[in-house]
């Protein structure tokens, strides 16, 4: 057996030594937390990066989810995708909002807007759609549904960090998108998240609500809760803004790698780049045809795992499968062909800027041969 662990990610780190020199003049300054100098350094950056106007960061990727609905005072149904990691509808629950699961698109993982107007009632409130493995929505469609029925648009971008369709910020769509900087995406401030909006009332909306509605020292303006991202991380981040741009050519290079050793395997796909489109290669995907490859999906990923080559099953099961969810009407499997028929053939491979060309080839020898 190989020795050394592939494993599916790893995080991007800043060079510690210049850390070490912000640290110091956190250290220096006494002020850790509540809206320091390195948070609002961070947020400006971040919409400089990112071609947003706003931006508000958090402490991680699911606590922008929560305070958006609050935000925009989502009620009753939210239509969604069961397609994702379960942040994505835990938001909603805690919102005391019902999730409606709609199917997928197969040729990108996401939320069909073709499926969407029929499960729309008169309950509906919003859309909630994911930007799966970074693979951009069809934001216009959406869009109009939305325009159409008079609902709001909540992207949950976790995994779109930096992703551009001919040019423009894909996080600019919707009413709100929120991100995630866990240590497992392409960009990360260890844990950490943000909200994007379009303009300044909404921004000190959500900045009153993750600070716990204060609006100055005496004033409570909403019942916020406390979600605000510390000094530390903010740094943290600032640093690693500086090199996320390499670690995403680097990403780039594994995928190309990977499509062209994987290209021609009978009974494995996979997703090329879409035209017009800056990715940024968070995840690689490929999808297994049991009858066609000779092995079930599930052979496959403990066949690599004991070659560790760790992969994962990203995602499955559907947040649909789950006991918290699985009652729900639009829970029925038969609702959800194409997410149930992703979710069992999916198979995420190591993909991530620290895979050496020796990483990259056992990787697709555990598949190839």
């Amino acid at each position: 057996m190989d020795k050394k662990i592939i494993t599916v990610t790893a995080p991007l780190l800043p060079d510690l030594e210049e850390f070490n020199v912000l640290l110091k003049e956190i250290w220096d300054s006494k002020w850790i937390t509540n809206n320091g100098s390195f948070h609002q350094r961070l947020e400006k950056a971040l919409c400089e990066y990112l071609k947003v106007p706003y931006i508000s960061l958090f402490t991680n990727g699911t606590l922008p989810l929560i305070t958006a609905f609050q935000a925009l005072h989502i009620t009753g149904e939210v239509i969604t995708t069961p397609y994702s990691f379960v942040a994505t509808t835990h938001a909603l629950w805690w919102n005391g909002i019902k999730p409606v699961f709609v199917d997928i698109n197969p040729r990108t993982g996401n939320i069909d807007p073709n499926k969407i107007e029929a499960a729309i009632t008169p309950r509906t409130t919003a859309i909630l759609p994911v930007h799966v493995y970074g693979k951009p929505c069809d934001v216009g469609a959406i869009q109009s549904i939305a325009d159409k029925y008079g609902l709001r648009v909540i992207y949950d971008a976790a995994h779109a960090f930096g992703v551009e369709v001919n040019g423009q910020s894909i996080i600019n769509a919707g009413d709100v998108a929120t991100l995630s900087f866990h240590a497992t995406k392409v960009y990360n401030t260890i844990e950490g998240g943000a909200l994007v909006m379009h303009d300044e009332k909404t921004k000190k909306r959500i900045d009153y609500l993750k600070n716990f509605g204060f609006a100055s020292e005496t004033e409570v303006v909403a019942p916020g809760i406390n979600s605000k991202m510390d000094e530390v991380r903010s740094a943290y981040g600032l640093l690693n803004l500086r090199q996320v741009d390499a670690a995403i050519e680097a990403r780039q290079k594994v995928a190309m790698a990977y499509r062209k050793a994987l290209r021609n395997v009978e009974g494995i796909s996979f997703w090329d780049d879409i035209p017009g489109v800056r990715h940024n290669y968070s995840y690689f995907p490929i999808f297994v045809d049991a009858e066609r490859y000779g092995m079930t999906r599930d052979e496959l990923y403990f066949k690599m795992k004991d070659r560790n080559v760790w992969g994962r099953r990203y995602f499955y099961p559907l947040i649909s499968e789950f006991s918290t969810y699985r009652g729900l009407e639009s829970a029925n499997p038969a609702n959800l062909p194409q997410a149930t028929k992703m979710a069992n053939s999916v198979i995420c491979l190591p993909m991530h800027h620290a895979l050496s060309e020796e990483d990259i080839q056992r990787t697709i020898d555990c598949i190839a041969k």
